[in-house]
Parts: structure tokens; sequence; C-alpha cells
């Protein structure tokens, strides 16, 4: 069991040297709800969506997203993913995608006025 968690953590870890990856699983993770690679296009200001697309199977093959449901439209099929257990519950994949447990907290960066 040990060895498959050592997995996949390292597939996760080769899955957010990509920055675009990084933050499209940061988008996710502060969603409320499940988003589609067209979805995260939008959000990330991305206008190319089969690299989104790409990325974010990527991101789901190695374990950072999950596929919770599809749905038809226009003719093609749209599907929504979410993030895994695993990288709510793992602190370093939040720190690597800047969203540490902390910062869901506070709503503003602490002050960096010096104290007198």
């Amino acid at each position: 069991m040990a060895k498959k968690k050592v997995d996949a953590a390292h597939a996760l870890l080769e899955a957010l040297r990509h920055p675009l990856r990084r933050k499209l699983l940061r988008l996710c993770v502060e969603a409320k709800e499940e988003l589609s690679p067209k979805e995260l296009a939008l959000l990330a200001d991305r206008p190319v969506l089969s690299n989104v697309a790409y990325h974010v199977r990527t991101l789901a093959k190695n374990g950072a997203l999950e596929l919770v449901r599809t749905a038809p439209v226009r003719g093609a099929v749209e599907h929504f993913y979410r993030p895994t257990k695993l990288v709510r519950e793992t602190p370093w994949v939040l720190a690597a995608i800047d969203r540490s447990p902390d910062s869901q907290k506070a709503s503003t960066p602490p002050s960096t006025e010096k104290r007198k």
C-alpha cells in the first residue's frame, strides 16, 4: 500500500511540473463545483481549448483530477472534473499550486508593514 501511495505522489509531482497544469488545478481546487476544460480555458484566459483539454487529461491521468460526469453538447460530449481526495489532503500539492490550507481561511494576505 505504501508503494502505491508513493507512486501516486510521484505521478502528481510529475503532472505539476507544468505551470499551466498548476494553474488549472488551482482553479479546480478553488471552484465550488466541477469544471469542464471549456470553463477552465475561460477562467485561465487560454484561447486554445485543445491545449487546456490536453493538460486536464494529463492531470486526470496522473491522479490530480477525477471525471465526475459528462454531458452531451451540440453533438460532442463535455467532461466535468474535480480535484481528487489526494490533492485536497496533501499539503505539498496545495503549496505547489499556491493554495495552502491556511490561505483558504484568510481572505486577505498578512500585513507586510513593519512593526513599531
